[in-house]
């Protein structure tokens, strides 16, 4: 008798262990949706918050690029003045009109609209504001190194254009072509370039 009762005691303690084992790992479960909700809400909330940084730091790019209509209109007789000077001599030394050399030239330029630059690229380059190279615009100063890449500043021109990836065109006093436009990428520019500077805010 009492080993009917034993087993009949036993077999109670199993199927109470075995609901509860159930039971546990049905709230194990349920646990684990939850956190998956929670994790996929706030994977939500991060894709949102960098959705906005994104389109914030896209609204301050521009914003930092937005001139008035005064600058604008600076910026784009200063450009015609350079363009005026097209395919002269580059000469050594030259402040023009007649011939240029690089910091001649961009000196020359600004002159023309009451800003006075050093007739020397190297203090040229420790002038004006610097400029990330993605936040480059017409009118500022981009400067190179000279024919030896590992010295210092060399060559300096004046920006055509830019994009906001870094890409721009200059006009400046080459020593083979005299006053010309060039890309940035092209190589002798491209494995030289330093930096930029803004005169005209």
């Amino acid at each position: 008798m009492k080993t009917r009762l034993y087993i009949a005691i036993a077999m109670l303690l199993m199927c109470s262990f075995t609901h509860m084992a159930e039971a546990k790992s049905r709230n194990a479960h349920a646990a684990a949706h939850k956190h998956q909700l929670a994790a996929a809400k706030n994977i939500g909330l991060d894709k949102s918050t960098i959705t906005r940084m994104v389109e914030e730091d896209i609204a301050a790019r521009e914003n930092a690029k937005a001139i008035s209509a005064e600058t604008e209109e600076l910026l784009n007789d200063l450009l015609s003045e350079a363009r005026s000077h097209m395919g002269k001599r580059y000469a050594r030394g030259s402040k023009g009109p007649s011939a240029f050399d690089c910091s001649g030239f961009s000196s020359y330029v600004y002159r023309q609209f009451g800003y006075k630059l050093s007739p020397s690229s190297r203090d040229q380059y420790n002038q004006g504001e610097k400029v990330d190279r993605k936040e480059l615009r017409k009118g500022d100063l981009v400067f190179f190194k000279g024919r030896s890449t590992k010295g210092g500043v060399g060559h300096v021109g004046i920006v055509v254009d830019a994009d906001e990836k870094g890409n721009f065109t200059f006009i400046h006093a080459a020593t083979s072509k005299g006053i010309t436009i060039s890309n940035c990428n092209e190589p002798y520019y491209a494995a030289r370039f330093m930096g930029g500077k803004r005169v005209i805010e």
